[in-house]
């Protein structure tokens, strides 16, 4: 029988620099839930704590476990990989069966015609009931490997660094990145506000909910890397007048209800979950719409 070790979300951060083999604990295939499933293509439910892909460790992940469990034409776990989510985030994951649907999904994705919505729980009561956040996003030169908003001051800090000794992703121009919220409800963990909001990563860049969200002022609960005493740079990188210039926002949860939605929710992860997926298949150009609940 196959199965899938995966990681304590409470213990380690998602980017694979900083995991270990110590944390991981067992997941059999057929606690793995699959959402759909055809010929071309395989949609699971992924949760929170589990890779989606190896990373340069190998480390056991969601793609080698469907491979394994379900199989695909390629027979290797990562010719079936069209995407992924970070390892704290929980919700649907497509996986692709033959390379016709390999390539297909490869251009779905490029052209961005598919709808992903995310749901989250945030710090604090989110005033406006819907937004757009507008902040470009760059490498984080000072936190490597994470993401942070991209500034003038902090792109102009990358000019004497060398590639060949920091990397070429660490040195790439500043991506420009959009994300649309909607309050879902405004809730209490613990006795802490928070924010039930529903999210649509426009752009899909690397860890740009986090990133905005922390920059926003109202962090995903949880996160252990974006969020409250983080391993990554607080607020999205920006300091305090850059805040009131490049994101206002009189509600901004402040540090100590920050502080107490981390504390809440210390032993759950991050309180983020792809819900919904809609797409037209790659192969029979049928419409697919699929959601699936959040686990918090």
């Amino acid at each position: 029988m196959g199965f899938l070790r995966f990681w304590k979300s409470s213990d380690v951060p998602f980017p694979t620099d900083f995991l270990t083999a110590s944390t991981f604990l067992l997941l059999t295939i057929q606690d793995i839930k699959v959402v759909f499933e055809d010929d071309h293509i395989i949609v699971v439910n992924k949760p929170s704590g589990v890779l989606c892909v190896p990373g340069k460790d190998n480390f056991p992940n969601l793609a080698q476990a469907v491979c394994d469990g379900f199989g695909c034409e390629m027979g290797r776990a990562d010719k079936m990989v069209v995407h992924r989510l970070g390892m704290d985030t929980s919700g649907l994951v497509v996986f692709a069966k033959t390379m016709d649907a390999v390539r297909g999904m490869n251009a779905i994705f490029r052209a961005r015609k598919i709808e992903r919505k995310y749901e989250a729980l945030v710090a604090g009561h989110v005033e406006k009931d819907e937004g757009i956040i507008n902040l470009p996003l760059m490498r984080d030169y000072e936190f490597p490997p994470f993401m942070r908003i991209s500034t003038d001051e902090h792109q102009a800090a990358l000019v004497d660094l060398n590639a060949e000794e920091v990397g070429k992703k660490l040195l790439e121009m500043p991506k420009e990145s959009l994300t649309k919220y909607e309050v879902v409800n405004r809730e209490d963990m613990d006795g802490t506000p928070v924010s039930r909001v529903a999210l649509t990563s426009i752009s899909g860049r690397t860890h740009q909910l986090n990133v905005h969200l922390a920059a926003f002022g109202h962090p995903i609960v949880g996160d252990s890397v974006y969020g409250m005493g983080g391993i990554a740079a607080a607020n999205g990188g920006l300091a305090d007048g850059e805040l009131e210039s490049m994101v206002p926002n009189a509600a901004r949860a402040a540090a100590d209800v920050q502080q107490k939605a981390a504390d809440a929710a210390a032993n759950k992860g991050a309180c983020v979950h792809a819900k919904s997926l809609k797409f037209r298949h790659p192969i029979t150009k049928e419409e697919v719409s699929l959601s699936s609940d959040a686990p918090f």
